[in-house]
This record gives structure tokens, sequence and C-alpha cells, in this order.
């Protein structure tokens, strides 16, 4: 049973939306991959985060699958830093993070402060 949660993508910085249309972009291309069946994208000032899951029985291709996702990236979007992960952690981080930025009252600073703090946990894992 694969359970979707289809968050949309999203940038710390509403007000930007040249990021808010980088995320949905992203999020189209990376869903376009059969392997892949949620992703959720979060554009900050400098990096953007790509979290993405994988179906259950393709999970055999990991690294393939992370590497065709980086090509696919850096040949669509060059010049753009790009955080890529299918750590469920990051995913959940990342979905929690858009839902609070939601929130008129949630900062830009405290969204990028967030965002730096899961690309820290994502970079401590690797």
């Amino acid at each position: 049973m694969i359970q979707s949660i289809n968050p949309e993508a999203g940038a710390t910085n509403d007000f930007d939306d040249k990021n808010v249309k980088l995320a949905e972009k992203v999020k189209k291309d990376i869903q376009s991959l059969d392997e892949i069946y949620d992703v959720a994208v979060i554009a900050g000032k400098e990096d953007t985060l790509v979290a993405y899951k994988v179906k259950h029985m393709k999970r055999f291709g990991m690294k393939r699958i992370e590497k065709e996702i980086n090509k696919k990236l850096e040949k669509n979007y060059p010049g753009e830093n790009f955080i890529v992960s299918s750590d469920f952690k990051i995913f959940i981080e990342a979905v929690e993070l858009r839902e609070r930025m939601k929130d008129p009252a949630y900062s830009e600073k405290k969204a990028e402060k967030q965002l730096q703090r899961i690309i820290s946990l994502k970079k401590e894992m690797t």
C-alpha cells in the first residue's frame, strides 16, 4: 500500500515568484520519473531542497535513481544549488516546514533558518 502526501512545492520567501515557479517545475520534473511517487520541494534563497519517496519495489536501484535525478536537475536548471534526498525523515521535515510556511505569522527568516537546519541534517547523514 502506497500513501501519497503530495505536498505542494513552495519557497521560503512567498513573495519571490521566481522561487515558487522553480519549485513547481522541479516537482513536475521529478514526479515524471516512474520510480517516484511523492516529492516535496522547497526553494530557499540559495538552496533548493528536493525530498522524494521511491516506490517500494524500485528501492533496489536507489543509487541509480538519485544519480538520474541529480543529472536531470543539473541539465534542466544549471546554476541552481540542489540538495536531493530520499530519506524519509528529510521528506517529513520538508512537508512540516511547508505547512508552517502557510501560516502568515511564520516569518521568512524562521523558514530559511529551518530549511538550512534540514539541509544540515541531510549533510550530516552523508
